[in-house]
């Protein structure tokens, strides 16, 4: 039985990345598994530092669009959303080129907290990157206009 409540394709979060900072960074997402979300990103000027390997940043960049979507997904997203709380990264191997692959598997999905542990890996499928997101789960604001 899959972990989701909240059915999505590959098409629709592609379309909800849309102007902003995933569609920016190039991450594709590749595939929705019963207990996980996978992404690629290009090691590309985008995403690389002025030495000329993927910044760290890009690499939490997407392991936190990994777990945030993920977590998202487990809940019933009518009544409730998802706001992080901390996330760390350890940057294992330096990825020069190519593409990086994100995986991102639930270690705690509760009520009110959720942590998700996303690992990079390079196109020799070695890990670059290993983080862990810890996200709150709160009560849905409605959207009022001004």
């Amino acid at each position: 039985m899959a972990l989701w409540k909240t059915h999505t394709t590959l098409e629709q979060l592609k379309e909800r990345s849309k102007d902003t900072l995933m569609e920016h960074l190039g991450i594709e997402y590749l595939e929705i598994g019963d207990d996980y979300l996978k992404a690629r990103m290009p090691v590309d000027a985008r995403t690389k530092q002025p030495a000329g390997l993927l910044h760290g940043g890009a690499s939490v960049s997407l392991a936190e669009t990994l777990g945030s979507i993920a977590a998202t997904l487990c809940l019933d997203s009518e009544k409730k959303e998802v706001v992080g709380l901390e996330i760390n990264a350890n940057h294992i191997r330096s990825v020069r080129e190519g593409w990086v692959t994100g995986v991102t598997k639930p270690i705690h999905v509760g009520g009110t907290t959720q942590i998700w542990e996303t690992r990079i890996y390079n196109e020799q499928d070695k890990l670059a990157c290993i983080s862990r997101l810890t996200v709150a789960i709160i009560a849905k604001k409605s959207v009022t206009s001004v």
